[in-house]
């Protein structure tokens, strides 16, 4: 941060100047300064998972974290459109969000997992990975077996896929 307040990030690829106080929460920034309204704030105490972004290749719970403290490129939603269309997709055909505000948070959580597994994965410890990684993401409406059964569906295809390419 400069001493005029400044601060310079890196939101979705693109380099940007925000003049706020270093204790405003990055979701703030990303809502309010930028105009990323996907992420959402509900809780405002990093509980509920719906601010959800991804800084580095981490997931953060950008209602809790200073702006100040960011210093690696910051992920959103909006950033991820194409690489997570697929999971966008499959949520919508299997019903797995009803009011959706949950779902920006869920679907970060998801790309931080689908990029760093490279692995194949039986059934169980699939589902399994899927729940643990999705564990600070409150859902109210659906519960979680529609949402990991479209991301299962969603690493089946995507292996399959990748096989046939070899």
């Amino acid at each position: 941060m400069t001493a005029d307040g400044t601060r310079s990030l890196r939101v979705n690829g693109d380099q940007v100047e925000v003049d706020l106080g270093g204790a405003t929460p990055l979701a703030e920034v990303l809502r309010d300064a930028l105009g990323l309204r996907a992420t959402k704030l509900a809780c405002r105490r990093g509980e509920c998972g719906a601010c959800t972004v991804l800084v580095g290749e981490r997931p953060v719970m950008s209602c809790v974290t200073p702006v100040a403290l960011v210093d690696q490129p910051v992920t959103t939603l909006e950033g991820l459109a194409e690489e997570i269309a697929d999971v966008r997709a499959e949520f919508a055909d299997r019903g797995a969000f009803q009011c959706g505000f949950c779902t920006p948070g869920q679907l970060v959580h998801i790309a931080a997992l689908l990029s760093r597994s490279s692995e194949t994965l039986s059934d169980e410890d699939l589902a399994e990975s899927i729940r643990a990684q999705l564990s600070g993401n409150i859902c109210r409406c659906t519960g979680y077996q529609a949402i990991t059964a479209a991301v299962c569906a969603v690493v089946w295809r995507r292996e399959a896929d990748e096989m046939e390419s070899r």
